[in-house]
């Protein structure tokens, strides 16, 4: 049968697949626009089956949380291409699962937002941008006794989720940009595992005596280097505050009444998420 031009587009704007996509399911399904959808849908999950195995490199980061700071979601959404990444599509993608998530209290496939689940969303996606998009992580992060406080890069490549219990939500935010800027491995000095300081200490004691020094003065200059250097790299309380690099992020806090930062969750398009 002749499918005319204006259905084809009616198709389009209710499914944004390609045009002709829409043609060609108008045509199976002999003018029918609820078969031609199911059609598209098939189609769509079909597409993400074949890409499923390539390789998904760029993406977006992203969290929200909740107006009374409890209650935090979080996806890495991820595509092939930078070029996807930045459409506005893709982002409108992200931002209505992740909102979804909020919503809804949960984080899986088969959440449904609008009435479409999350995965449904995926595979339609797949088949309108013809990459593979995988969500390769996604969660719910909730804060019983603190409030939580969220960053997102203005690139999406990296974002950051704060808990923190007394300050303020402009503090917690700003420390929040620190994680991203510096990426810290760990809270606080006592979250370093002891063998990981042992080995560090060990290896400077080393560098100093080869200097010159003698073992005790050489243990002394160690301490302080790995004060100085490991400490303030890795650790996020120790490390400069970004904004001038004049004081820490501890300091920052105790001179903003910033409270106390309990945790935080770091997100990384390409990697899955760390949390302290």
């Amino acid at each position: 049968m002749e499918i005319s031009a204006s259905d084809v587009m009616k198709l389009r704007k209710e499914t944004d697949a390609p045009m002709m996509d829409c043609k060609k399911a108008l045509v199976e399904a002999g003018g029918d626009f609820d078969k031609a959808k199911a059609i598209l849908r098939e189609s769509g999950a079909a597409q993400a089956a074949k890409r499923a195995d390539r390789t998904t490199s760029e993406g977006i980061a992203k969290f929200v949380v909740s107006e009374d700071g409890k209650t935090a979601a979080g996806v890495i959404v991820e595509c092939e291409t930078d070029f996807v990444s930045g459409n506005s599509d893709f982002k409108q993608l992200v931002n209505d699962i992740v909102n979804g998530f909020l919503a809804a209290g949960e984080a899986s496939n088969d959440v449904e937002v609008n009435g479409t689940t999350v995965g449904q969303m995926i595979s339609d996606a797949v088949g309108k941008i013809r990459e593979n998009i995988q969500i390769s992580k996604m969660e719910i992060i909730k804060s019983a006794d603190g409030s939580l406080a969220a960053y997102n890069h203005h690139d999406g490549k990296k974002a950051s989720l704060v808990e923190y219990k007394g300050g303020s939500a402009d503090a917690a935010t700003q420390v929040a940009i620190q994680v991203v800027a510096f990426s810290p491995e760990f809270l606080k000095k006592e979250d370093v595992p002891a063998d990981v300081i042992a080995q560090e200490m060990e290896t400077e004691v080393n560098r100093a005596m080869k200097e010159g020094k003698p073992k005790e003065v050489a243990e002394n200059i160690a301490r302080g280097r790995v004060n100085k250097q490991y400490f303030q790299e890795r650790v996020l309380l120790e490390q400069m505050f970004y904004a001038d690099g004049k004081v820490s992020v501890n300091q920052y806090l105790k001179d903003n009444v910033g409270g106390e930062i309990s945790g935080y969750t770091h997100y990384v398009v390409g990697q899955s998420g760390k949390s302290e």
